[in-house]
């Protein structure tokens, strides 16, 4: 298996090189990701919990899918690429904003992202991908946002971020 690349960017999401991903996060550099974030018509949020095999943040739930983004790869179609590999469907999306957040973890590798969050609509039940996705469930995003805050150690550090800083833009899209 090939080791995958990131896209190392600067703060204004300039490329400025590849780099295999795991040296990328041992290293602590700035690379371009993507979140993205599946509604249904009753305002729920469709959370995944990581595979428990992951090498950073098992068992956490978090947004319906996130990665990087490839090669020439455009955000749009990286997010609609990782929603059909991790969760078996796709639908279209919409980038809302972007921000960069540095987030250390005890095995010694560090998240440090341009993370290009996207929005999509559905009501598909996901036919998820053991390899990537230990569990999911549809969650009420007021909910969501009241047990971040209740128990915030059983999200993601990005998907905390989001919600923290910019629930805003979930707000206008209810």
């Amino acid at each position: 298996m090939i080791e995958e690349k990131v896209i190392l960017v600067d703060e204004f999401d300039t490329p400025i090189g590849l780099m295999n991903k795991l040296e990328a996060h041992e290293k602590a550099l700035l690379h371009r990701a993507f979140s993205v974030f599946v509604l249904n018509d009753k305002n729920e949020l469709m959370l995944q919990q990581r595979a428990r095999h992951k090498y950073h943040s098992p068992l956490l739930w978090t947004n319906t899918c996130c990665s990087h983004q490839r090669e020439g790869e455009t955000n749009i179609q990286a997010g609609t690429r990782r929603l059909k590999e991790e969760m078996g469907f796709e639908v279209e999306l919409k980038e809302m904003f972007h921000f960069i957040y540095k987030a250390p973890f005890d095995n010694g590798l560090t998240e440090h992202e341009l993370d290009h969050v996207m929005i999509g609509y559905s009501n598909t039940a996901p036919t998820i991908n053991y390899e990537e996705v230990e569990d999911w469930k549809w969650m009420d995003i007021e909910e969501v946002k009241k047990d971040i805050q209740a128990q915030p150690e059983l999200y993601t550090v990005w998907f905390r971020i989001i919600f923290e800083e910019f629930y805003h833009h979930f707000e206008s899209e209810l």
